[in-house]
């Protein structure tokens, strides 16, 4: 073998090297991980990080339609709004809206779920005019689905509320029934490029707050019945939806994890508190208390035939005591709201982990 020789094959062998290293590369960017050039890490697990020279992508005079505006209805505190959320063992990229609005220019993006879902979707809302606040756009909440539009770039960002995503029917002698194994509703659900789906919240109310009678499963009625075991039926018919009715070559589908509510300090250490007066996020990167629709959601996106992208945000949300409205909700002092997220705030982060996960689809 002459030197020329030589020199060939040390050259097959080297691009024979690079082109595996990119295929492991690649297969790096799953559900959870992102690899930021130098690592690899799941992008759920870390810790929020104070970092005053983090400021929030919006704010009262930049985005007129925020809604949960804490600052705007008199919570004193600020310490709230630094907050940036870091994985362990890698970073991931600030959210850049421009960039957003320019990879998903002439696409339709759908969230469909509860308050937890509109909370997420009014902060998409607010990052991407603020990113172009020069640009013409329509915002129009009380449309059903409600939406968001910036002409320019030819993107929708809207919002269905639908609270349980299985179907609830009026009976003249029963009331309303929440049918766990019946969706009639999903032909709504169809056409956008992104999804992102959400049921949780309501699942645990009782009382005034109970929306609805009795539960149906196939023919059989009942007043009550477990709270979880009603999720997870309920969920598996949302997952079976998926399955047979969804084109992942067309559609990217996502499950916003369940959001958790501060209520009770006992989860934390602290009985006899609530989210009311809290200015901190817990400490670390693990809370003392285990969520049971967390493992249930898992369970079942595990069990689909489908892609779906879960945004695994429950541990690292159940740590922001701190960022709930409480009192600052504009429903008067009375109303203390530990189950949604002052904004800007924690739905701002759970966006940009969004785009992460986008930036590796699109």
């Amino acid at each position: 073998m002459d030197f020329h020789q030589v020199i060939l094959l040390l050259l097959l062998v080297f691009l024979v090297d690079l082109s595996d290293r990119n295929l492991k590369a690649n297969a790096n960017h799953n559900a959870t991980g992102y690899k930021d050039g130098t690592s690899k890490c799941n992008i759920y697990e870390g810790t929020w990080i104070y970092d005053y020279s983090s400021s929030p992508l919006y704010g009262t005079s930049t985005c007129p339609f925020i809604g949960l505006d804490c600052q705007k209805f008199g919570r004193p505190d600020k310490k709230y709004l630094h907050y940036r959320w870091k994985p362990t063992g890698c970073d991931i990229p600030r959210f850049n809206g421009v960039d957003f609005l320019t990879r998903l220019k002439g696409k339709k993006i759908l969230f469909v779920g509860d308050s937890l879902s509109s909370n997420m979707w009014v902060s998409l809302c607010c990052m991407l005019h603020a990113a172009v606040p020069n640009a013409n756009y329509n915002f129009k909440p009380d449309n059903f689905p409600s939406t968001f539009t910036i002409p320019e770039y030819g993107i929708s960002v809207n919002f269905l509320k639908n609270g349980f995503l299985v179907d609830v029917v009026k009976d003249k002698t029963r009331g309303l029934i929440l049918k766990l194994d019946s969706i009639t509703t999903g032909e709504m659900w169809l056409g956008s490029d992104v999804v992102i789906f959400n049921t949780f919240h309501w699942w645990g109310h009782t009382g005034r707050a109970k929306t609805w009678n009795y539960f149906q499963v196939g023919d059989k009625v009942v007043k009550e019945m477990n709270r979880m075991k009603a999720f997870k039926i309920a969920l598996t018919t949302w997952a079976n939806w998926v399955d047979h009715n969804i084109d992942p070559s067309k559609t990217k589908v996502f499950y916003q994890g369940v959001s958790p509510v501060h209520q009770n300090g006992t989860e934390w250490g602290e009985p006899g508190k609530s989210c009311l007066g809290e200015t901190e996020p817990i400490e670390g990167s693990n809370y003392p208390h285990r969520n049971e629709g967390e493992a249930i959601v898992k369970n079942v996106i595990r069990g689909m035939t489908k892609p779906v992208s879960l945004l695994d945000v429950t541990t690292m949300t159940e740590l922001r005591k701190d960022s709930h409205p409480s009192i600052y909700a504009g429903k008067g002092s009375s109303f203390n709201d530990c189950s949604h997220w002052c904004l800007p705030g924690v739905p701002d982060a759970w966006n940009q982990l969004l785009y992460t996960s986008l930036l590796r689809n699109v």
